[in-house]
This record gives C-alpha cells, sequence and structure tokens, in this order.
C-alpha cells in the first residue's frame, strides 16, 4: 500500500494563497488522488481529485480558486490554493485508492491516507 506524505500547510490571511504537496512512496499513475479537508466539528469533505485517467474533479466551494496537479515523475499530487477565505480553514489530507469510481469522491473510497496538514486561514 502506498505510503502518503502532506507537507504545505500553515497559516495566511483571506485572500492569500498557499501550496500543499502530496508525495508517495511509490508510483502513483494507477491511483486516484484526492484531497480531503475536515474542520472542526465537521465531517471530512471532498476538496479536489486527480484520476489515474488525468481528470480533474473540484468540491463547488473551491472550484476557481483551487487547482490539483499530478507529477508522476516525482510521484506528488499538489493542490495550489488561491483566494482562500475563512471557511476554507480545516486540516487537509491527501489519500489514494486503486479501485474505481464514478461520481463524487467518498472518504470511505480510499484506503491510503496521509497524516494531514493544517491551513488557517484569517479573516
Amino acid at each position: 500500500q502506498v505510503q502518503l506524505v502532506e507537507s504545505g500547510g500553515g497559516q495566511v490571511q483571506a485572500g492569500g494563497s498557499l501550496r500543499l504537496s502530496c508525495t508517495a512512496s511509490g508510483p502513483i499513475s494507477s491511483y486516484d488522488m484526492g484531497w480531503f479537508r475536515q474542520a472542526p466539528g465537521k465531517d471530512r469533505e471532498f476538496v479536489a481529485v486527480f484520476r489515474r485517467n488525468g481528470a480533474r474533479y473540484y468540491e463547488d466551494s473551491v472550484k476557481g480558486r483551487f487547482t490539483v496537479s499530478r507529477d508522476s515523475a516525482k510521484n506528488t499530487v499538489d493542490l495550489q490554493m488561491n483566494s482562500l477565505k475563512p471557511d476554507d480553514t480545516a486540516v487537509y489530507t491527501c489519500a489514494a485508492t486503486a479501485s474505481y469510481y464514478s461520481g463524487r469522491p467518498r472518504p470511505d473510497q480510499y484506503d491510503a491516507w496521509g497524516q494531514g496538514t493544517q491551513v488557517t486561514v484569517s479573516s
């Protein structure tokens, strides 16, 4: 099972940007690579996914602000976050699944998870 490690979290003011990186222990070309987040007192929710076929999908509230990208040579998946809002404050975690799913990604579909990285956006 692939191991995942995130980096790049931190604190930023509203309107600022952060770039998160997820580094895998092995090749990721055969995985769907997702980003999820969990705010205090809330359920973990989908943010973005880079599917193995190259398709990318986003949660509605981050469309136009977040961009997910993949570098297969480096085994990394990045999440560029622009125009950040206080509502984006959460622990962000990358995840991988080798199974095939369609539709909106759900956390229970993913079987490899990183440790998470905190993103805090102040107003």
